[in-house]
């Protein structure tokens, strides 16, 4: 069945391929059966398979008519046999033109000012050839790259700062280093200078970690700071420092950089009066668009922007070259001459490869690997590289037939053999893509030691093969998430005392369970973490599984009972069953010996800017599976836009137990609902969000048998914005209602409903109020559920919450006070007064200001909302680290900058119409900027506010206003709500 899959795939129409739907049609099997094959064997979605083609043809229609309207494109392509809405060819255009304008480089002044000095001929001899000759492609396309370089480091006196942005896997790390040779070698620098590595991604997490790493700290500037250090920046002092993945960087530090670039001067963490001085060179890397993801202050102190493409976008002798090197490297390795068959080298040619240069050298090593073990007890004196050596996900390269331009046959028509590189020096020094030199010397000890035992050449085989899988898999994992994190990194999160009960607790099960996985460490501690601070806040531990777990697990069960006695003695607490129960299952998980668990609850993050992928990002990481998703939204994307991008997430990592989705706006909690009418999904959407809620639904998540609804309870969060679809149940027309609940009797119960029905009497003609009283819960319960058998229950109003999660909850105390009343009209949509009344004041708001610049807009906007207490002291910085995660323009010239709930005592927004359009992102002009500080309970305000941004009528009136009151009276006319 796999190979008719398979076979399927591979003949379909390129332009139009097909789903799983109609695959599992054609061969008459579940659509579950061929997702799972497809995900299993690294094969993208029939978009994803079809984008290629579809990218390549519209990029040749748009190349001859580049202003061609959307309906005009989607027309020709379809005229070419795709069969894709208009929507889809907006899309394909619109990352068609941002993909050729982000290529397209503008050389400063500075670098013509360089190209204008005659440099000193020994600069561009031997010496700087040998610094880049590694770097395939120096004379080819990345030429300009290459010249860049060398201009940055050769710029009097100590260099240009530079920023190098590409890909992951694109070469930056390797671009970084022949940079700093090169400095070396063109006598620029001092042959002592350091060189000095960091990789903010280690200690995003942990912004007080990462700043004490880069800028050292004084005794007593936090826990733990027990005597002085200093940090990479003094380290790098009179040399180089590079920054890889800086856009992981928080706002503090790339403002401390900044006075580093401008003055050379900076503090510990921790140092009020004395300031310390350094002359460094920094060479920054990125995967992401600077202008979103870097601070504008921390932009302009570096010239130099390098941009290298990926591997797709290089020629194709070039990737024959780097596969060729890449060979040879690992013929060194094996010491062993490598043939590699055309068949192989024709895929390695055609393949996608998301992570470019560096996934296609650790492809490359897999195959190595297989084919190593393969040539072992063989009398050829050279290792054969087979099509079926190569990864499966490399394989399907085989498919994209019409790639096979005569230029990419001529570099597969032969076999290719390859000899030792002895000079060995394409790797960088610490490379995740590249497996440990160890993985031949135990393929080669374990055949021998194999052998010797008596064992034949096919049980050798496949015993060494098992386990040579199991390590490349571990590779892979590695190599697609880099889950590796340092237990001192850990101490950051969870605490130095969490780490050590942590840590002795798993040298405890080590001594019962041989083949124990080290994740079990990381999840143990951040498990550990949370129980400790359940405990002590006397909040219950409940775990349903329990009994089923001394059942069926004894053996992890007796051994967690161990494991729970010395967590007592390190933390001082005592443990109940319940939790014993917890580490059994954490035990069953990751103790190796386990079948794989089918069907866990699938965990989605979705936030604007790239937050959500961040933190899916170290929740994986740190639990070492690949099992979260975050979906970034921009602020300016349609709710429908990501709303479809969230349903395909959903219905591809659905497992069959359904998806918690956690939002950071709890306007979206209606998601769930949307999705679970459409997919059949059951779903439960949390309206807040943060990184320890994403480590704890993805840790719940991963452990055995547990449900969506116990993953949902246990976060904890506010009822009030969380959701639940269990599944779309078809029933009667019921009647509407509302019931009015009283725990001390119904008399309580009936004045509530007489005060509702006498402030809102235009109810009583379309919803009953039904009151109920009772003495205890249960009671409650039970009359509440005959209730919803005959009535369509729209709120509960009372003194005491039912808890049912579907259905809201408005305390007799709102309902006094007035604001439950309007939370009433809202939910039953009855003529509400305009709710952005409340949060438009004409003293906030800014007529004709005389600006230009993004930053004094910012800084005004936010001194207004602080000067009358709506934001506290911290609110601006945490809008310049907003503005550093996305763009925050809009179309019409509008801007939206906005900053944390946290930091917010007041709902308002403060609005800004200025006299001239200022640059606000890139090329893109703002000018009228409403600057958002909204409270977690407020965000609903946004859905009105976003009908004033995007109607064109509105927004021309808004900049044609004459004052402030103008500007409110506008914006509060437009606004008014429906009956």
């Amino acid at each position: 069945m796999i190979d008719r899959i398979f076979e399927i795939i591979q003949k379909e129409d390129k332009k139009n391929p097909l789903t799983d739907d109609q695959i599992a049609s054609i061969l008459n099997i579940k659509r579950e059966d061929v997702t799972q094959f497809r995900l299993k064997n690294n094969i993208p979605d029939s978009r994803e398979r079809r984008k290629p083609y579809l990218l390549e043809d519209a990029k040749k229609i748009i190349s001859k008519d580049p202003n061609i309207s959307d309906r005009n494109l989607t027309k020709e392509l379809n005229n070419l046999g795709y069969n894709i809405s208009r929507f889809v060819a907006a899309q394909i255009k619109k990352e068609i033109l941002k993909s050729e304008s982000s290529k397209t480089l503008v050389k400063s002044e500075i670098f013509q000012n360089v190209e204008k000095q005659n440099v000193d001929k020994d600069h561009n001899s031997n010496k700087d050839t040998l610094s880049f000759k590694d770097i395939i492609g120096s004379e080819g396309s990345l030429k300009v790259q290459i010249s860049l370089a060398k201009a940055a480091v050769l710029y009097p006196p100590h260099g240009l700062h530079t920023l190098i942005v590409g890909p992951s896997g694109a070469g930056k790390s390797q671009l970084a280093e022949a940079m700093y040779s090169f400095a070396i070698e063109s006598g620029r620098f001092s042959k002592n200078a350091p060189f000095v590595v960091f990789n903010c991604a280690d200690y995003a997490d942990n912004p007080q970690l990462l700043m004490s790493q880069l800028f050292g700290y004084v005794k007593g500037a936090f826990t733990g700071a027990d005597v002085p250090k200093a940090g990479l920046v003094e380290k790098a002092d009179g040399g180089i420092l590079f920054l890889d993945e800086v856009h992981r960087l928080p706002s503090e530090g790339q403002e401390i950089l900044f006075s580093i670039l401008d003055k050379g001067k900076f503090r510990r963490l921790g140092e009020t009066e004395s300031t310390r001085e350094a002359q460094i060179m920094l060479i920054a890397a990125t995967t992401e668009n600077p202008e979103s993801s870097l601070l504008l202050t921390f932009r302009r102190r570096i010239p130099v922007l390098i941009e290298l493409p990926s591997l797709a976008d290089r020629p194709p002798e070039e990737r024959y070259e780097i596969i060729y090197t890449f060979f040879s490297k690992e013929s060194f390795r094996i010491n062993k001459p490598i043939l590699i068959k055309k068949d192989a080298v024709r895929v390695l040619m055609l393949y996608e490869c998301p992570g470019n240069i560096g996934q296609l050298r650790s492809d490359i090593q897999v195959a190595c690997a297989r084919a190593f073990l393969n040539s072992m007890g063989s009398k050829d004196s050279f290792v054969t590289i087979n099509l079926s050596d190569l990864p499966n996900h490399v394989k399907m390269g085989i498919i994209r037939v019409n790639k096979r331009s005569p230029e990419i046959e001529k570099y597969s028509n032969e076999d290719v053999l390859v000899y030792p590189d002895k000079e060995n020096k394409l790797y960088p020094k610490e490379d995740r893509y590249m497996l440990p030199d160890e993985i031949y010397q135990f393929i080669e000890e374990r055949f021998i030691d194999l052998k010797n035992q008596g064992l034949s050449k096919e049980e050798i085989d496949k015993i060494v093969g098992k386990e040579i899988e199991e390590e490349l898999k571990k590779f892979a994992i590695n190599v697609k998430s880099n889950i590796a994190i340092s237990k001192k990194d850990l101490k950051g999160i969870v605490g130095e005392k969490i780490v050590e009960a942590a840590e002795k607790a798993y040298e405890i099960a080590k001594k019962s369970f041989s083949r124990l996985e080290e994740n079990l460490f990381y999840s143990l501690a951040i498990h550990l973490s949370a129980t400790y601070e359940r405990i002590l806040s006397g909040k219950p531990i409940i775990n349903p599984q329990l009994e089923n777990i001394i059942r069926e697990y004894p053996a992890e069960y007796s051994t967690a009972k161990i494991m729970a006695k010395q967590i007592e003695r390190e933390l001082g607490i005592e443990l109940p069953e319940e939790e014993i129960g917890f580490i059994a299952m954490y035990l069953r998980t990751f103790s190796g010996e386990k079948e794989i668990v089918k069907g866990r609850v699938g965990v989605v993050v979705l936030t604007h800017g790239h937050v959500a992928s961040g933190m899916a990002e170290v929740a994986n990481k740190l639990l070492g599976v690949n099992h979260a998703v975050g979906i970034d939204m921009t602020l300016d994307e349609s709710p429908e836009s990501v709303l479809e991008r969230t349903i395909e997430v959903v219905k591809k990592i659905d497992e069959g137990k359904g998806c918690i989705i956690l939002v950071d706006m709890g306007s979206l909690i209606t998601f769930g609902e949307i999705i679970t009418k459409r997919t059949g999904i059951p779903t439960r959407v949390i309206g807040r969000v943060d990184t320890v809620m994403v480590l704890e639904a993805v840790r719940r998540a991963i452990i055995p048998d547990t449900t969506l609804d116990e993953i949902a309870d246990a976060l904890d969060v506010d009822k009030t914005y969380i959701g639940r679809v269990e599944g779309i149940k078809s029933k009667d027309k019921l009647p509407k209602a509302i019931v009015t609940v009283c725990i001390t009797g119904e008399g309580t119960a009936l004045k509530i409903k007489k005060y509702i029905e006498d402030v809102l009497p235009q109810l009583k003609d379309d919803y009953k109020i039904i009151p109920v009283g009772m003495l205890r819960q249960e009671d409650i319960e039970k009359e509440i559920s005959k209730i919803r058998e005959e009535n369509e229950v729209v709120a509960f109003v009372g003194t005491i919450n039912p808890g049912i999660k579907s259905i809201p909850f408005i305390s007799v105390e709102d309902i006094l006070h007035g604001t439950g009343i309007e939370k009433l009209k809202k939910i039953l949509n009855l003529k509400v007064e305009n709710p952005l009344k409340e949060i438009i004041d004409e003293n906030l708001i800014l007529c004709d200001v005389d600006i230009s610049m993004k930053s004094d807009v910012i800084d005004k906007l936010v001194e207004l909302l602080q000067d009358k207490g709506y934001v506290d002291d911290k609110f601006l910085l945490s809008v310049y680290k907003r503005e550093s995660m996305g763009a925050t323009w809009m179309k019409g010239g509008i801007a939206i900058p906005h900053g944390y709930t946290k930091n917010v005592t007041k709902s308002a927004i403060a609005i800004a119409k200025l006299k001239k359009p200022i640059f606000w992102e890139g090329e893109l002009k703002a000018d009228l900027v409403f600057m958002i500080a909204l409270k977690e309970d407020s965000k609903d305000y946004m859905l009105d506010l976003y009908k004033v941004m995007t109607d064109e009528k509105i927004v021309n009136a808004l900049k044609g206003a004459k004052s402030p009151v103008q500007i409110k009276e506008i914006i509060l006319k437009n606004t008014l709500p429906a009956n």
